[in-house]
């Protein structure tokens, strides 16, 4: 077993495992369960403890989201907030908390868009645990830039539009995502909108 210790910054640790069966996961997952602000991701025997998700994650992920559900209430997509529901199962040998997820038109057990804030990069693929589960479409968001990878043929494919939701532009949401403000970048994205 392998054992890393990161602290990338004063808000953030990260405490990386190899060679984790998924029942020593299980037990490892239960010994922080009454813990807040710990999360996991897991695949393939390799295991990140994230312990406190620093401000700015929570900053941008809050506002991607409320940017993202404004879009589709304007454009009158029906959609449903999925959260950050734990993914993942012994089956696919991989399990992970997105950081918001969505279904569109209608609610399903698998969301249909996920979205990642990365503040530090981790060492696990986590574009293939999400292959896995069949997601349809991720989006990272990493040092004021959005990359949206859709899934074709069971590969995830980087792409320039969502094809999701493909009249959104992305270059314009992004401008709002790292707007001065996270009210205003919601009215203004609105009012842009219109």
């Amino acid at each position: 077993m392998t054992i890393l210790l990161e602290n990338r910054s004063a808000q953030q640790n990260k405490l990386v495992l190899d060679g984790i069966s998924w029942e020593k996961f299980e037990q490892i997952e239960t010994i922080f369960q009454d813990i807040e602000g710990v999360r996991f991701i897991y695949l393939d025997e390799e295991l990140e403890i994230i312990m406190s998700p620093s401000q700015a994650h929570e900053d941008a992920k809050s506002t991607i989201g409320l940017l993202l559900e404004a879009y589709m209430r304007a454009k009158k997509i029906r959609f449903y907030t999925k959260g950050s529901a734990t993914l993942g199962n012994k089956e696919i040998t991989g399990r992970k908390e997105p950081d918001e997820s969505y279904n569109l038109h209608t609610k399903k057990d698998i969301p249909d868009l996920i979205i990642e804030v990365i503040v530090t990069s981790g060492d696990i693929n986590i574009l293939e645990i999400y292959r896995r589960l069949g997601i349809l479409e991720v989006w990272f968001y990493e040092d004021g830039l959005l990359t949206v990878y859709s899934l074709k043929s069971n590969q995830y494919i980087k792409v320039n539009q969502s094809e999701l939701l493909p009249e959104l532009n992305l270059e314009t949401f992004t401008k709002y995502i790292n707007y001065h403000d996270q009210y205003d970048a919601v009215t203004d994205f609105v009012n842009e909108l219109h």
